[in-house]
């Protein structure tokens, strides 16, 4: 043993309790006595021999501690110098003598007297002891030299003494140790133990001390290469890189989010992995913003909100009502669609697809389907668009990298169950960057989208309680695979009547409002806006109608603010014809079948366009040649062929239509379709065609209030069309009233609106005889028969061998 207790002494002191600090035997200690009981302590300490017993109290925060929360160990000290302050306080500067130990403790007028016991010891000198000491020297000098806060002059002057105890409480006193490491160093009363604890706690310190050299070393070379406003949040982030956690706060932040997200098993784990991943780079790395950015994503994309959906009928039935005139058996078919949702216990997400003209409502029908059912509505516009990852997203390799238009339209719904709206998905194209509309055969499947892969999040992602909506203006440019996975819903265009509601309904309130007139300014008239639909306008949709009636509304608003100006009012604007004519100029467009006259090789025909239908003139004429047939008109494969075909009939028929066997040696048929520059093409134009080439050639002129559809064979049979509402609507426009139609169209009566089947005469007709008969002026007189005109006998094969051959 290097000590023995050599005596002990028991004393009777005023007891004072002190916060915060821990006073050590040979410390000079001031501090602020502001405590009526420590005051009373002091001033009798002060009235006797000065000495004063002080312990340090468990909690800094309890004002009037009891004796069992105050330490049993503390320090006899004396009081050097009082100062009484203007506020009462008493500030003292006191000298810790020795430590002691509590063996009772009473209150006395106010304050504390405690019965201490003092311990001595007697200190065996040694080889050892010298070590020890000359170690603690040694750490003390280290320690002093890496801190900041000490003088090493004033230090290593202080710890010259040979007494190990002294050394052991003047070092455990300077180190910056907490107030229960303090406390503890106290309470070692034998010398050569607390010196072997001071040792312990300065090879920690020093080893503190060193981690944050090392800490700001490396803050310094980052601060080389960073700005140095950001000099303290990089100590931080060092510091915590040091210590294995990273961003604490952001990180756990960032967990909380992905433990809440309701994400999938694999998406969790995934984001869990990115997050650990983060948690471990350089905070200023380029990887890191990626991995952010990535967690930011998956973290905004909705995993498990949706919306309450709306499942009464009758509200959408009046939502569909209110927003949309017409279309009657549309609507019938959203309200069927909704009814089977109700009856279906988990249904799956619906794929429908609107296709018709511009101008229809298509857009817009979407956004009434999404307000009578509650959800979101987002709209994907898809035109032009040719890049597979538009739809799919890049790859997280790629700088800039993103998710597809998918998600980040789910991400802008914020609930996985809004209507989608997919626009034009017609007008898609594909190049060497891939086929978009390769990848929404995915996203189109109900059978596969629950489990939709991003290239970017690269986890699957729920797309099955999304309500798609895709927009085309025509069927044949999107893929066979893609249509096979959508329903087909077929929008035709408006009729006068429809589109004169649809005017008086929503176009001109809204052009009215958009323009700021009002009711006292301008009155539409019925005969007026007829005026405008028949003359000014020709289309399937509204749009051309709506700008023409925001013409007229601009126009006037025009006028009332000149006269607003000279202070004159106009008088209200009664928009008839005669006013209609006053403000838009001209007709634009004519009834071509009111005036037409008859004329020979003219035959108007029916045609079906991306925008609707259109009527297409058809012009035959003949010259002296060889024979040849010439088409002109910019006409596709399809229609050159039915012009050869109706040339063969013609040919066949020659007897029957009044024209010599051989008539075709010594004449040329030109075939011309106006409007040059635009492509037609299909077989529908193929008796209009048959027509135009008998007139011409039998000089008998063809009636020029009819016009016609359908397709004819070598046989002079017609065939069925495809469009008959969009072309009977189209003949409407223009002002036919009588159409020849194939027979087999008749089935397709019921499509069509019964005022249209009422105001016109629908000619059915199963072949070319029956179409002559009602489309020329007079009838053919077939020429008698001679050598020169003897039909040639075609031999008929037996059915069974036509089809086996």
């Amino acid at each position: 043993m290097l000590t023995s207790k050599e005596k002990s002494d028991t004393k009777r002191l005023p007891m004072m309790p002190i916060r915060d600090v821990v006073i050590f035997p040979y410390m000079m200690t001031p501090f602020v006595v502001g405590r009526e009981s420590s005051v009373r302590a002091l001033e009798e300490a002060l009235s006797g021999d000065k000495k004063i017993f002080l312990a340090t109290q468990h909690d800094a925060s309890v004002d009037e501690p009891r004796p069992d929360e105050i330490y049993n160990v503390g320090t006899v000290a004396n009081i050097v110098q009082s100062l009484k302050l203007p506020d009462g306080n008493i500030k003292v500067l006191v000298e810790g003598v020795e430590r002691a130990k509590i063996v009772s403790v009473s209150e006395e007028e106010g304050f504390f007297r405690s019965v201490v016991k003092t311990f001595h010891y007697k200190v065996e000198t040694g080889a050892q002891l010298d070590a020890l000491i000359s170690r603690v020297t040694a750490l003390f000098e280290q320690y002093v030299k890496l801190s900041q806060n000490l003088n090493y002059e004033t230090m290593i002057a202080a710890i010259r003494v040979d007494e190990p105890g002294k050394l052991a409480d003047t070092v455990g006193a300077n180190l910056q140790l907490t107030i229960e490491e303090k406390q503890e160093l106290l309470e070692i009363f034998d010398p050569v133990d607390r010196l072997t604890r001071v040792a312990e706690m300065l090879d920690i310190e020093i080893e503190k001390l060193n981690m944050d050299r090392t800490i700001q070393g490396r803050v310094k070379r980052q601060m080389e290469k960073a700005q140095k406003e950001y000099y303290l949040n990089e100590k931080i982030k060092a510091i915590q890189k040091e210590l294995g956690r990273g961003e604490k706060s952001e990180i756990d932040e960032l967990k909380k989010k992905i433990e809440t997200a309701g994400m999938t098993k694999d998406a969790h784990e995934k984001a869990m992995a990115e997050l650990k991943r983060l948690e471990n780079m350089p905070p200023m790395s380029a990887e890191s913003t990626v991995s952010r950015n990535y967690l930011d994503w998956m973290l905004a994309v909705p995993w498990k909100k949706k919306t309450k959906e709306i499942r009464d009928l009758n509200y959408a039935q009046n939502v569909l009502e209110n927003d949309h005139y017409g279309l009657e058996k549309i609507k019938e078919r959203i309200l069927e669609f909704l009814a089977v949702r109700q009856l279906v216990k988990d249904p799956k997400g619906s794929i429908l697809c609107f296709v018709g003209p511009p101008g229809v409502g298509k857009t817009s029908l979407g956004m009434s389907i999404a307000k009578a059912t509650g959800r979101k509505f987002v709209r994907l516009s898809l035109g032009g668009v040719r890049d597979e990852a538009e739809v799919r997203g890049h790859r997280r390799t790629y700088i800039g990298a993103l998710p597809g238009q998918i998600l980040q339209m789910m991400k802008k719904a914020g609930t996985k169950n809004p209507v989608f709206m997919l626009d034009e998905v017609d007008k898609m194209s594909t190049d060497f960057r891939g086929d978009p509309s390769a990848a929404l055969l995915e996203v189109l499947d109900p059978e596969q989208n629950y489990m939709f892969m991003d290239h970017y999040l690269d986890v699957e992602y729920d797309l099955s309680q999304v309500f798609f909506i895709a927009t085309a203006n025509v069927l044949h440019t999107i893929p066979p695979a893609l249509q096979d996975r959508m329903e087909v819903i077929r929008l035709s265009g408006y009729t006068e009547l429809e589109k004169m509601e649809i005017a008086k309904r929503f176009l001109v309130p809204k052009q009215m409002t958009q323009t700021g007139v009002t009711s006292n300014d301008i009155e539409f008239q019925d005969d007026g806006l007829t005026e405008i639909v028949q003359h000014y306008t020709r289309e399937s949709g509204v749009r051309n109608l709506e700008r023409e009636v925001g013409n007229v509304c601009r126009k006037v608003g025009r006028k009332v603010v000149v006269g607003k100006a000279t202070k004159e009012k106009p008088p209200k604007a009664v928009v008839n014809p005669a006013k209609v004519a006053e403000l838009l100029g001209p007709q634009k467009f004519r009834d071509q079948g009111a005036d037409k006259k008859n004329e020979v090789g003219v035959t108007v025909g029916l045609a079906w366009t991306e925008v609707g239908g259109q009527i297409l003139t058809t012009e035959a004429t003949i010259m002296e040649g060889r024979g040849k047939l010439t088409t002109t008109g910019k006409l596709g494969d399809v229609m050159q062929e039915s012009a050869q075909a109706a040339m063969s009939y013609v040919r066949s028929r020659a007897h029957t239509l009044g024209l010599p066997r051989d008539f075709y040696r010594h004449l040329d048929i030109h075939l011309h379709v106006p409007e040059g520059a635009i492509p037609k093409d299909g077989p529908s134009a193929g008796i209009t065609i048959a027509t135009s080439i008998t007139s011409a050639l039998t000089t008998i002129p063809v009636r020029g209030d009819i016009a016609m559809t359908g397709e004819i064979t070598v046989r002079g049979r017609v065939l069925p069309i495809g469009g008959l509402k969009e072309k009977l609507l189209a003949a409407h426009r223009h002002g036919f009233r009588e159409v020849v139609l194939p027979r087999d169209n008749e089935k397709d009566l019921p499509d069509i609106p019964e005022y249209i089947r009422k105001e016109m005469e629908l000619h059915f007709v199963e072949s070319m005889d029956e179409v002559l008969k009602l489309a020329l002026e007079r009838e053919i007189e077939p020429l008698p028969i001679t050598p020169a005109t003897q039909p040639v006998e075609i031999a008929q094969r037996p059915a069974e061998e036509n089809l086996t051959h």
